[in-house]
């Protein structure tokens, strides 16, 4: 099995576990209420821009749509860094937050999730002619290597325990703001490999044209949910409106769409 239909099973899997279908008739009507989005647009193919038009684009931007569609709210996007979009969330200036966020215990302190929508796999993206590593033990082993990563992303910690040896001061981790940033310091040769999920990944390999790869085997897994700040009234409609998205085949239309058929830059 490749690497991305791997990635792609895993993330069907996850489509039926455990929650319960909704037929459209079922979902609350919120009556055209605003409802703020914020998001890095720095995930592709989850969100990003589109380097052909400049818009704000992906699965992510698609699955909100049509979940403000059926639940009949109005979405505006805002844009924030990933260093402050748990906190802003949590301080009630945005209503959602998207940006693939894995749901952890830790952030749950701070914020709510939605239902699981997708589960994400670390893997290794490196130089296209990357031969001293093949893995992540290999990686640990070469003392020189170096691994680009926002602080406190499921990346960093992959970094850290999948890969590392569990010290969150160590030094071969390069600390940097957004994770197109630690990507550039990885075609310039400043860091020598970033972790990514495979969805992600592909979308970077096949936009470098033939300089970046992904290596290995995937390190940890991880489901996304959607944020909201702690009791907010969304949290129990937006469940229903991914339930019955799953359940009618929309998730796995746009799985289709973004991870199958979009073609980065091309």
């Amino acid at each position: 099995m490749s690497l991305f239909k791997f990635t792609m099973a895993a993330a069907a899997m996850s489509v039926g576990l455990g929650l319960a279908t909704a037929s459209a008739q079922d979902l609350p009507d919120l009556g055209g209420q605003a409802v703020v989005v914020v998001t890095e647009n720095a995930y592709p193919p989850l969100q990003f821009i589109d380097p052909k038009t400049g818009a704000q684009i992906g699965w992510e931007y698609d699955a909100m749509n049509e979940i403000a569609r059926r639940l009949n709210f109005t979405v505006t996007y805002q844009n924030t860094s990933w260093d402050a979009m748990i906190q802003a969330v949590s301080d009630g200036q945005y209503e959602i937050g998207m940006t693939g966020i894995s749901i952890k215990e830790d952030r749950k302190e701070k914020v709510d999730f939605s239902d699981p929508y997708l589960r994400s796999e670390m893997f290794m993206l490196v130089r296209a002619d990357e031969t001293r590593f093949d893995d992540a033990a290999s990686f640990a082993a070469f003392e020189d290597g170096l691994v680009g990563a926002q602080p406190g992303t499921t990346p960093f910690y992959v970094a850290v325990y999948d890969v590392l040896d569990g010290d969150e001061q160590n030094t071969r981790i390069k600390l940097m703001e957004t994770f197109g940033a630690t990507v550039q310091a990885l075609k310039t040769g400043d860091v020598d490999m970033v972790l990514t999920d495979g969805v992600a990944g592909k979308g970077y390999v096949e936009a470098s044209d033939g300089g970046l790869k992904l290596v290995g085997g995937p390190l940890g897994a991880d489901d996304f949910g959607f944020i909201f700040p702690k009791g907010s009234e969304l949290v129990a409609p937006v469940n229903a409106a991914i339930a019955a998205m799953k359940a009618d085949g929309t998730i796995d239309a746009l799985n289709t769409k973004w991870f199958l058929d979009y073609k980065l830059g091309g």
